[in-house]
């Protein structure tokens, strides 16, 4: 996805902080593709609504229509490739980050259940689910590096959908890194 403006940032955060709007990309992302109709009995919604939901996602380039499976009304969709790193906060206009933060907390619950998934699914060091924490000494530059390594490990081992080989199945990773708080005693810094 090409450079967003701050109003076309505000408008994808707002969209992805949409609980239906996100169950349909959760569901293209699982199952590949679908029609309003599938989708509205799949989530319990009208044709009407998910036809709706579904044109403004194609607007934000989230999804595609597929020329080869539609015709007349009946429209089928599918995801699109994703990738988003949101700016600094610091330089959001009110609108966007307030969109963003409300998107955030949203991915935090999704996570968090996610998190405890992993550790009810853990089944060894050889099984499909795997939990890793760690800290490191790291410089700025260092970490920086380590997150385009991971991104390239990413890309290395990830298949898109219709690649995909046969047994694989859609993994949901997370990485997240901070430094540690440094601490004050009297005033002054307690760490580096």
């Amino acid at each position: 996805m090409s450079e967003l403006t701050s109003a076309e940032r505000t408008a994808l955060y707002k969209s992805l902080g949409n609980p239906l709007r996100r169950r349909i990309l959760d569901y293209l992302g699982r199952h590949g593709e679908a029609n309003s109709t599938v989708l509205a009995r799949e989530l319990g919604e009208s044709s009407g609504t998910t036809s709706y939901h579904l044109r403004k996602l194609a607007e934000q380039r989230l999804i595609e229509e597929i020329p080869e499976k539609s015709g007349g009304r009946e429209r089928w969709w599918r995801s699109l490739p994703f990738s988003h790193t949101a700016p600094d906060p610091a330089t959001m206009a009110p609108e966007e980050y307030a969109a963003a933060e409300h998107f955030a907390l949203l991915k935090i619950e999704v996570d968090t259940r996610l998190f405890r998934h992993a550790y009810q699914q853990y089944r060894g060091p050889e099984g499909w689910a795997q939990v890793q924490r760690t800290g490191t000494w790291m410089t700025k530059d260092d970490l920086h590096e380590f997150v385009r390594a991971y991104q390239a490990l990413l890309d290395r081992y990830g298949h898109a959908p219709q690649d995909a080989p046969e047994g694989a199945r859609h993994m949901s990773l997370r990485f997240y890194a901070a430094p540690e708080a440094v601490g004050e005693w009297n005033g002054e810094p307690t760490g580096p």
